[in-house]
């Protein structure tokens, strides 16, 4: 029971003490103030900040999308060479990306590159999930499968990670509104001294306390009070200061020096009685180094608004500085991430519409880009030709030199083709030896001229281009037809072209024929 009492006692006597604040007291109370309204700012502008987990999900999205696109015609084409080719190439040079596969509506994998079984965790409900991202593959309006991708786990893993986060631009944002917190309390805690007598103990306690570094001027711009924090900014700055005029420190005038204009911001203050703030500061040091700060200052006015001083802050800034710089590093270096993303996706679409071993574009890509030109010509009422050519006795070559003689010889060709063409001319290895070429602008006795001499080339020429063996004289066989002819679309006119083709092949082959509607 006497312990109790002794307990009432105390509590007591510190409440007692609480009512009885002095001004060192009212100041600490004001500072804690300060420092728990910033923290509340914090926690809702937190809250109102995207997270970067979430631009990094979507973005991989996007990426696993693009890819589903680029190798869906590959799995529709039962090309699984190339598919191949393509997921290597993603797990090689993906970055993040430690494993992705092409797995069947019924669980069996077609495709995988990576140790996909160690690294692909199947996200729940068939969601995507940040680390394991899941798209489905349609065949026409049934689901076929999915493409599988394993990233590595998101977030910071560096110093530079963490530097982009936005809890780090938070604390910059909340450095800002502290000093203007600060700085507004302590102009309105300045209106009760007297900067002309002598400052009491306490106070200088109490401004020491503080991280800024703080000067009190009187109206003669004469140093009256100088913290902890100020004399740190310079070794001189130790040095017996009462008294002094701000403007005779050497260190100090040197930095003002190099204002524009130069000059003191506070004689601007003393004169004009206005407040001048953000201006910046560099005070060299005697290693060679600086110290990056903003310097504010505001007049201090007695109760009835005569001028008594001026107050001046210095808010070191070099870390923060150090900081941006490093912020503008990592910046730089996620554009050139994101610019090496976008090199891939272009290497994927090349490699999406290109053969790849004539570099003609394929079948998918012929229909992409010739299905615009005739659309465009068909309303227009341009010309637009289509010319298809097949290698004559293409057998022979396989079957008296081998299929390794018998690619080197569609090669040729193909080199012929897009050799003698046009830039503007679409040329598309139709399938095995035989390819499309598509002549935008360009009436049939032109593109009967251009296959005589596509003809005419690959006869010369194209033999010659095998340089490992000796064969036989290569030719091939031309079909040309005119949308002009009548052709509904791209197809049809296509079907034209290939008719042609086969009454060239008829007629002895190594020749030129044009398409001509069935009489009546």
């Amino acid at each position: 029971m006497p312990k109790c009492s002794g307990l009432r006692a105390d509590m007591s006597i510190s409440l007692a003490k609480l009512l009885r604040l002095g001004p060192v007291a009212r100041l600490s109370i004001g500072l804690v103030s300060v420092a728990l309204a910033l923290v509340l700012a914090a926690e809702l502008i937190l809250d109102a900040l995207p997270g970067q987990a979430s631009g990094e999900r979507q973005m991989r999205q996007r990426y696993a999308e693009n890819l589903a696109v680029t190798i869906a015609p590959l799995i529709e084409a039962d090309n699984e060479a190339l598919l191949g080719r393509i997921l290597q190439q993603v797990v090689t040079r993906g970055g993040d990306i430690l494993s992705t596969a092409v797995r069947r509506s019924d669980g069996t994998l077609l495709a995988e590159r990576g140790d996909h079984a160690l690294h692909w965790i199947a996200p729940e409900a068939g969601r995507s999930t940040d680390n394991h991202v899941r798209v489905p593959l349609n065949a026409g309006r049934t689901h076929w499968g999915d493409l599988e991708i394993s990233f590595a786990p998101a977030g910071p893993r560096s110093v530079a990670d963490w530097l982009r986060q936005p809890t780090v631009l938070v604390v910059v944002l909340l450095a800002t509104l502290g000093l203007l917190l600060f700085y507004a309390y302590l102009r309105r805690a300045l209106q009760y001294l007297d900067p002309s007598a002598v400052v009491p103990d306490r106070v200088r306690k109490a401004y020491d306390a503080l991280g800024d570094g703080l000067l009190v001027l009187d109206q003669d711009g004469r140093i009256v009070l100088a913290n902890r924090a100020f004399r740190k900014l310079h070794r001189d700055a130790d040095n017996e200061l009462q008294g002094r005029k701000a403007s005779e420190l050497e260190w100090l005038d040197a930095a003002m020096s190099k204002r524009d204009p130069p000059g003191a911001p506070w004689d601007e203050v003393l004169r004009e009685q206005g407040a001048v703030a953000d201006e910046r500061l560099s005070i060299s040091q005697a290693d060679g180094g600086s110290i990056e700060t903003v310097v504010g200052c505001s007049p201090i006015m007695d109760g009835s608004g005569r001028l008594r001083g001026c107050m001046v802050t210095f808010d070191d800034v070099s870390e923060l500085q150090r900081t941006n710089e490093q912020l503008h590093q990592t910046m730089s270096e996620l554009e050139a991430s994101r610019s090496q993303i976008r090199a891939q996706n272009d290497e994927l679409r090349l490699l999406a519409t290109r053969d790849p071993m004539t570099g003609c574009v394929n079948r998918r890509a012929l229909f992409e880009n010739a299905g615009d030109l005739f659309e465009h010509a068909a309303k227009q009422g341009g010309d637009l030709c289509c010319v298809m050519t097949d290698i004559d006795y293409f057998k022979r070559f396989n079957d008296k030199y081998g299929h390794a003689v018998g690619d080197q010889v569609i090669q040729a060709v193909a080199r012929t083709l897009l050799r003698v063409t046009r830039g503007s001319d679409v040329v598309c290895r139709y399938g095995g030896e035989e390819f499309c070429v598509i002549l935008p602008n360009t009436s049939s006795e032109q593109a009967m001229q251009i296959a005589e001499k596509l003809r005419a080339s690959i006869e010369e020429s194209a033999s010659a281009a095998l340089r490992t063996i000796r064969v036989e004289r290569i030719t091939s066989s031309f079909g040309v037809a005119s949308i002009v002819q009548g052709a509904a679309d791209l197809e049809e006119l296509i079907v034209q072209a290939d008719n042609a083709l086969y009454k060239a092949k008829e007629d002895g082959r190594n020749r030129v024929s044009l398409w001509q509607a069935p009489a009546g």
